[in-house]
């Protein structure tokens, strides 16, 4: 539980963590009823954005960049060169994408597509991240 609940900013990052990812279910599971795609990714992208730079700050990527640049500091729980910060990357690649496909999509149907696609590269980020903080 102190990995989770140890503080503020952990205690955040994981109701945000929760909520996110029960947004998505949420989404997926009621997707017949969903006419608006384009808003569901638009949310998706800003809350997603929000929990990512909590988790950040939850496992100090700044010193560890900080610690890369010029030493001064220790740095955070994982390596600049690490699987959770390089999967990390990869996720927000597929994200960016899926950001900039959304709003050209013609159909809805796109839409719900661009936003599954955006949906997976935040579990995938999520899903190795904490995984990697457990083992850790």
């Amino acid at each position: 539980m102190k990995l989770y609940f140890e503080n503020a900013v952990t205690t955040v990052t994981t109701l945000m963590i929760l909520a996110l990812l029960g947004y998505i279910g949420w989404s997926v599971a009621n997707r017949a009823a969903i006419q608006h795609w384009g808003c569901r990714s638009l949310f998706l992208l800003v809350f997603g954005l929000a929990v990512c730079c909590c988790a950040a700050a939850r496992d100090g990527l700044d010193k560890t960049i900080q610690q890369a640049i010029d030493g001064s500091c220790a740095p955070g729980l994982f390596q600049l060169v690490s699987v959770p910060t390089i999967v990390g990357c990869i996720g927000a690649l597929v994200i960016v994408i899926a950001a900039i496909a959304t709003p050209i999509a013609k159909t809805q149907r796109a839409r719900e597509v661009w936003f599954c696609v955006m949906s997976g590269g935040a579990v995938l980020k999520i899903a190795t991240v904490e995984i990697a903080r457990i083992i850790h």
